[in-house]
């Protein structure tokens, strides 16, 4: 039941949110974390007492599964293996980190804000375990519609712009999704007789020639929307720099890994051969994102934009490994996935502190914040060196190991990627000299260096960023079979063709 209870517990503590604030917002706020770090400690509590081992016949940790809607096939079926796990613990370290954020950043209507923010966090979680395909539909739209909220009514002055903009692409991809898997579910019905929408039981259908690939298509349409994937990324630069600080940081560290996920989980597994087919074609718009997105991050002057198209940059990593069907290249996916999370989200987070104390996000207007915010400055250089892939850092690891999986695959698609290694430090290095560098911008109040709650959300990025980059193994313990338990690995030799 601790998946049960992990979701319970958002979902609840959300309403809790918006009743108690109409009393006090300051316990509205306190309500919010601690509903969050109860999320947290949850499975992690589980997971320690347990200790589980990660197994050729045992490869899901815990699952539940209780009867929803019977006739017509659907059950709540939640279940958590090693990649879900660590997913989960992402999620739930960054929502509390973004109730943090929010702590003085929102002054009106803050108890509706936690509930949109816990909802948010609750459907995400829910993403992540869902082994029924209905119940994950339900739990990707409950994720969108907190979110779309989130960003239009706190969001920054183009705001309602940027919410329409993320809420029409995102349910656009949705709506591919929900036919894709009604055909899905109609077709496995027709071969059985068993209508089902049962993750397990869908991944023993057969689908063959123009079928499978329109419906594979539905599911990936959706997921690299999220993603984002080039030239499916408009929504997300706009989304990012019109969102509050804490959106910003779900929004980078969280929703773009529900895209991710649903590739790994759903496309490669139920659809092999229609990925293997159009897997060149995949890894070859995970390269063009990869330089795209360096080169338009290069070239902002809004600094929240700036980190935005570094995301951009970063997920065709994800794509780019994904199609490889390397367990090689999966793991850097999976190490990609955690340190991207961590490593641009403390930059938005930075981000939201320097709007705060300048009330800009030009960083044409900005420079030689270090003699002002030594301390702010150091953790910057930290992420910023962490962005640009610096050894000992965790993302050095996910795109050596993506690299490396995929040179065997494709060498001439690996070769420009390892390109955007070196845009990466020209965009990265650019924050650095524009921000912290050179004479002193501000000359009207000296602005204050990180407060005692901005040290404890950059010491638990800080901490998580060099953890992985120093040792990754853990990760690679619990994901060790997540990739292969489906059963779609696939020669080498398959995929280039």
């Amino acid at each position: 039941m601790i998946l049960v209870l992990m979701i319970g517990i958002l979902l609840l503590g959300g309403i809790a949110c918006w009743l108690v604030a109409q009393r006090s917002a300051m316990a509205a706020r306190y309500v919010a974390l601690i509903a969050v770090i109860m999320a947290f400690v949850i499975p992690l509590g589980w997971f320690i007492q347990n200790k589980p081992a990660i197994t050729g016949a045992n490869k899901w940790l815990v699952q539940y599964q209780a009867n929803w809607i019977p006739a017509f096939g659907i059950s709540f079926h939640l279940a958590m293996d090693g990649l879900s796990f660590l997913l989960i613990q992402l999620t739930f370290l960054l929502g509390v980190l973004a109730v943090l954020c929010s702590w003085n950043e929102i002054r009106e209507r803050s108890g509706f804000y936690f509930f949109n923010l816990l909802w948010t966090l609750a459907g995400i979680a829910g993403v992540f375990v869902a082994m029924d395909l209905f119940l994950f539909y339900f739990f990707w739209e409950v994720m969108l519609v907190p979110m779309y909220f989130l960003i239009a009514i706190w969001g920054d002055f183009n705001r309602r712009y940027a919410a329409y903009k993320f809420f029409i692409f995102t349910q656009t991809g949705g709506l591919l999704m929900l036919l894709a898997i009604l055909a899905l579910y109609f077709i496995h019905g027709q071969q059985t007789g068993n209508y089902t929408f049962d993750y397990f039981a869908l991944l023993n259908t057969t689908l063959g020639g123009a079928t499978g690939r329109w419906i594979m298509l539905g599911f990936l349409i959706a997921f690299v929307i999220k993603l984002p994937m080039v030239p499916l990324h408009n929504w997300l630069p706009d989304a990012h720099s019109e969102a509050p600080t804490a959106g910003s940081l779900i929004l980078a560290g969280l929703l773009l890994k529900t895209g991710a996920y649903g590739i790994l989980r759903f496309v490669l597994p139920l659809f092999p051969q229609a990925s293997a087919a159009i897997a060149w074609w995949a890894m070859l718009l995970g390269v063009v994102g990869i330089v795209y997105g360096a080169l338009l991050a290069f070239a902002q002057t809004d600094l929240k934009r700036l980190i935005a198209y570094t995301s951009v940059s970063h997920m065709g990593f994800v794509l780019l490994g994904a199609f490889a069907f390397n367990e090689i290249a999966l793991q850097g996916v999976v190490m990609q996935l955690l340190t991207h999370g961590v490593s641009t989200g403390a930059l938005f987070v930075m981000a939201g502190m320097l709007k705060e104390r300048l009330h800009t996000r030009d960083i044409n207007q900005m420079g030689g914040l270090w003699t002002a915010m030594p301390q702010m400055g150091g953790l910057a250089l930290v992420f910023v060196m962490a962005s640009l892939g610096l050894p000992l850092l965790g993302n050095f690891i996910a795109e050596f190991l993506i690299l490396m999986g995929s040179f065997p695959v494709n060498p001439v698609l690996t070769v420009i990627a390892s390109v955007g290694l070196v845009l990466a430090a020209l965009y990265s290095l650019r924050i650095a000299q524009k921000v912290f560098m050179g004479q002193l911008q501000v000359v009207s109040e000296r602005p204050a260096d990180l407060s005692a709650r901005e040290w404890i959300i950059m010491a638990c990025l800080t901490a998580a960023i060099i953890c992985l980059g120093l040792y990754p193994q853990p990760v690679f313990d619990l994901v060790k079979g997540a990739f292969f338990v489906t059963g779609y690995q696939l020669p080498v030799a398959g995929v280039s063709n």
